[in-house]
């Protein structure tokens, strides 16, 4: 063997141990934080709810899980209207929300100081306590952003890098977000970007599937059935109505809730495939 052909094995070798090295440390840095501790942290499921009618679809799939008897002692607040700088309308999630989640959801886009300060009192009493905050950023991060910066306001002793828990998965949400916002987020808290939930057999679930009809079957409970139902309707009446962005899942009669895909990151439920083992697993 010459020494030029010996060089450039030893340069290969070396380069492989070095992609290895890289791919470890960056599958340690995703997996880097603690596990969801359902008797001590908090959930924050935050929905921009615009322009995709997506966010109704992921709200219904949320009231599913959170009904499921392993989930039911999750806290958890949805918030919805968490956009960023994206254009185009909004599309109005309360008559699903009040019929799923009540009086616990919190409404950023009626007013967004309110909101922060209404999720701030439970994220305040989990810390306090020990616990964590999960953030499923089912949308962009400028709502997390004031949220955090009331955080470092109210709590300065906590690290947020170790406390607070961010888990996005789509570049597009990223991209509209306010640049300052995002910047801000990703340099103070534990910030996860996972694969994208709008495809299947990337490492996370793909829960978006044009003609699922299925779920009318499924579910047998009368609540659930009422709040899929009201959800595929709603999604149906605004999708790519007055320039509201056109979901093609949607409108071939199927369901999209892609962004309860870090919902089930942070829950532990990453090996969950598609939306058809979803309903096989958590329909009731």
């Amino acid at each position: 063997m010459n020494t030029m052909i010996a060089n450039r094995m030893s340069k290969s070798f070396l380069l492989i141990l070095l992609l290895a090295f890289t791919s470890n440390v960056l599958l340690a840095q995703q997996n880097s934080s603690v596990p969801f501790d359902i008797e001590e942290d908090i959930l924050l499921v935050q929905l921009d709810c615009k322009t995709d009618v997506d966010d109704i679809h992921t709200a219904a799939a949320l009231f599913t899980l959170m009904n499921h008897p392993d989930f039911r002692a999750v806290l958890y607040i949805p918030v919805a209207g968490t956009y960023g700088v994206q254009e185009g309308l909004y599309v109005p999630p309360n008559d699903l929300l009040n019929l799923a989640f009540g009086k616990k959801w919190v409404d950023a886009h009626a007013d967004r100081e309110v909101a922060v300060k209404k999720v701030m009192k439970q994220v305040k009493k989990t810390l306090k306590s020990g616990g964590d905050v999960w953030i499923a950023e089912a949308g962009q991060s400028d709502f997390s952003a004031l949220l955090i910066q009331e955080i470092e306001h109210a709590l300065p002793e906590i690290v947020l890098s170790e406390r607070v828990h961010i888990v996005q998965h789509s570049n597009w949400n990223e991209e509209v977000t306010a640049s300052e916002s995002l910047a801000f987020v990703k340099a103070t808290i534990d910030y996860h970007k996972i694969p994208d939930g709008n495809a299947v057999g990337n490492g996370t679930p793909g829960f978006r599937t044009p003609g699922y009809e299925l779920w009318q079957t499924q579910l047998t409970n009368p609540h659930l059935l009422a709040v899929w139902k009201m959800a595929v309707e709603v999604g149906l009446r605004y999708n790519g109505v007055e320039g509201r962005y056109n979901n093609e899942a949607v409108a071939q009669n199927g369901l999209d809730f892609s962004d309860l895909s870090e919902v089930c990151y942070i829950l532990g439920l990453g090996e969950i495939k598609d939306t058809a083992e979803f309903f096989e697993r958590f329909a009731q």
